[in-house]
């Protein structure tokens, strides 16, 4: 079983506000992927933090781990070192993590089940919908200190990922769908939808 990683920690700029407050049926969107990696079966959970981390801490969930990125701001590839370095501490660590995101709304418990059921050390799967690769990674731990090395900026694990041989795709796109929510006009769009 692997943990499941969520990045939350952006400012939402083009959001006018952390996507991790924001809500959707009355759910924020942290509570919410969350949820999706609980129910796909990830265990333990850990939420990267960072904009608004104090605002975002009280709506976790109890038995889950925040974990603060302190260099939030430089993007997705801190909260991507911050998560992965926090699984390695753990003292029964996982042997992969699968990597979510906050501002996927229609990322489903079945989607991230379906990744899961890959799960091991050397394991490096990404959902793909109709054969494009995008979110949620599954990601082992034999990966995670390349993965820590190339991360930067805005790019995650994407440096890490393009062209290796080890990577699957997972056609996940019966099953989810992969649209991000980064602006007011996408979210009036998907609640509409």
């Amino acid at each position: 079983m692997p943990a499941g990683l969520l990045l939350a920690a952006g400012a939402g700029r083009r959001m006018g506000g952390p996507k991790a407050l924001v809500e959707l049926e009355g759910e924020p969107l942290v509570r919410r992927a969350l949820r999706v990696l609980h129910e796909g079966g990830c265990a333990p959970l850990i939420v990267v933090l960072g904009a608004a981390a104090e605002q975002v801490a009280p709506l976790l969930p109890d038995g889950v781990l925040p974990v603060l990125a302190s260099d939030w701001a430089e993007g997705m590839g801190a909260s991507l070192r911050a998560g992965l370095t926090a699984l390695e501490a753990l003292d029964e660590g996982p042997d992969a993590a699968l990597v979510h995101l906050v501002d996927l709304p229609g990322v489903t418990a079945g989607a991230v089940a379906r990744l899961a059921a890959g799960s091991g050390p050397d394991t490096l799967l990404r959902a793909a919908y109709g054969g494009h690769p995008a979110h949620p990674v599954l990601i082992g731990r034999t990966h995670w200190a390349g993965v820590r090395e190339s991360a930067a900026g805005d790019a995650g694990a994407r440096g890490y990922l393009a062209g290796h041989p080890a990577l699957r795709l997972v056609e996940c796109g019966d099953l989810a769908d992969p649209q991000d929510v980064d602006t007011p006009e996408q979210l009036a769009r998907y609640r509409s939808g």
